[in-house]
């Protein structure tokens, strides 16, 4: 009787530990097979926003810390961080004074009696009016004498104009005393004065350069003037048993040799952009415009 008790107590409790202790086991397994996958995705998501390549995430790549995300995005710069090459910014000849090419100045247009169109140039008489005297200051001890400079008023007319004077005080830099016939063609004459503005020109001419010697000139002392160029001249040199010499240039607009060096031999004339013409066969012939059959390039 005491067996058969036990044999039951004995079994009830084995039934019991097995009902107890089955449950807490599957719960647990299916709380692990769910987090697994998650886990998975994230680690895919990461390695895949780092890379721009999935990868498994059993196995970690270097890309996966900073330092190498940092080399993979320096190695491959997005359009923005490419530099760009520096803007070049336009050059202007270095032999042009004050007036120079590209650049576009500000002043006032007046209106003087041209005459028969000689001026402080010394370029002669001219049946061409279209002409205007530079104000002392870019006159610039004759570096102007000859630029052909476009002249546009307020009101949208405009006119080239040739410089063959010197406008001297009161006018100020950046005026221009154009020809009666020149500012008639901007404004009536009776407004006196009108603000423009104007800016260098390299016309297009069938116009060669002529060379003219001074009145006096001989080969013990000569003045040298260059005539009808299209691009105003920056230097003139003569051909001396030394090499080339350069001559002073004077306020009414002539290369001087004092001594007598180089007079009667070759000749040298460069424009403002430095193109250079070498001009031969020009006699000491005082006053007389002798062409040269050349001319510098246009710009």
């Amino acid at each position: 009787m005491l067996g058969t008790t036990l044999a039951a107590v004995t079994a009830a409790g084995v039934l019991a530990y097995v009902l107890m202790g089955s449950p807490p086991d599957r719960k647990t397994e299916a709380g692990q097979a769910a987090a697994t996958p998650a886990a998975t995705s994230q680690a895919g998501t990461t390695t895949t926003t780092e890379t721009g390549t999935p990868s498994p995430s059993a196995t970690p790549t270097p890309t996966g810390t900073p330092k190498a995300a940092e080399k993979t995005r320096a190695a491959r710069p997005s359009a923005k961080a490419t530099p760009r090459p520096p803007r070049t910014a336009p050059t202007t000849p270095s032999l042009a004074g004050r007036i120079r090419p590209n650049t576009n100045y500000n002043g006032v247009a007046t209106a003087y009696e041209a005459a028969d169109g000689n001026g402080a140039c010394l370029f002669g008489p001219s049946p061409d009016l279209m002409i205007a005297a530079m104000n002392a200051t870019d006159y610039e001890t004759s570096r102007a004498c000859g630029a052909h400079v476009l002249v546009r008023a307020a009101n949208g007319k405009s006119i080239t104009v040739r410089i063959t004077n010197v406008c001297p005080l009161p006018c100020a830099p950046g005026q221009i005393d154009l020809s009666q016939q020149a500012f008639a063609k901007l404004a009536d004459l009776k407004v006196g004065r009108i603000p423009i503005t104007w800016k260098l020109l390299s016309p297009s001419t069938s116009d060669t350069i002529s060379i003219r010697y001074k009145d006096g000139s001989s080969r013990y002392w000569c003045g040298i003037q260059a005539i009808g160029h299209r691009n105003p001249v920056a230097r003139l040199e003569v051909r001396t048993s030394g090499g080339w010499r350069q001559l002073p240039r004077t306020e009414y607009n002539y290369f001087l040799s004092d001594g007598g060096s180089g007079c009667g031999g070759s000749i040298r004339v460069t424009d403002i952009y430095g193109e250079q013409l070498t001009i031969n066969g020009i006699a000491i012939r005082p006053d007389v415009a002798q062409p040269t059959g050349v001319q510098f390039a246009r710009h």
